[in-house]
């Protein structure tokens, strides 16, 4: 590992925005109440990388609050270390696997998800890490209130259609989907934000994929 890697791996175990691995499941629950010190909805930004969504909506929609979820610290640290700097009080960062979400948040505590640019494991032999495979969505089911909406931004065509297809063979309810999202009817102020990822995309002509569904 990188010498800048391991100081910002060391630098967000000081940041008071961060919960790595452990440390976040006491906050299991009382995420409002503990760490924001409020009673206003939570939505959580998965695979988020340097956090570029969970920053640009804290600042959209100071009377939410946001969490970004990535395992890869030296990519939190770029969104933490902005959101100390500006003092967005209403965003935090934990740093663990996905695939142990369950043990982060309590039932009815997530208000919404957001999935951006997320590796879309395009190998059948991976289809279970997909983010939005039914065993995850079973996983979110237990955390997200009901009719809570799950949003995925991607520009792999691959897992918007998989999404698609799982959100119709589930029998979910599907409130927005379209293939050209800078084309589209729902392109906005919130789907305008930019990750580093699709800035590069769009660079090379890439078309935006985009579903808003919930579970229930």
């Amino acid at each position: 590992m990188g010498k800048d890697k391991l100081r910002k791996f060391a630098e967000i175990d000081t940041f008071p925005n961060v919960y790595q691995l452990d440390a976040g499941k006491e906050l299991k629950g009382k995420w409002a109440s503990q760490h924001f010190k409020n009673d206003h909805p939570i939505v959580l930004e998965l695979a988020c990388g340097k956090g570029e969504y969970a920053l640009s909506m804290a600042k959209m929609f100071p009377e939410k609050n946001f969490i970004g979820v990535d395992l890869k610290g030296n990519r939190i640290w770029r969104g933490a270390r902005t959101g100390m700097d500006e003092g967005i009080a209403n965003l935090a960062f934990l740093r663990i696997q996905i695939e142990d979400i369950m043990e982060f948040f309590s039932e009815n505590e997530i208000d919404e998800i957001w999935i951006t640019f997320p590796d879309p494991q395009p190998q059948d032999s991976r289809e279970k890490k997909r983010l939005t495979f039914p065993g995850f969505l079973d996983k979110y089911k237990t955390f997200l209130k009901p009719g809570g909406k799950i949003n995925l931004k991607t520009d792999n065509d691959g897992l918007y259609l998989y999404t698609v297809e799982k959100v119709e063979a589930l029998g979910l309810k599907c409130h927005k989907k379209t293939d050209q999202l800078y084309k589209s009817e729902f392109y906005d102020e919130v789907l305008s934000i930019k990750t580093h990822y699709e800035r590069i995309y769009l660079k090379h002509d890439k078309s935006i994929n985009y579903i808003q569904f919930s579970l229930e």
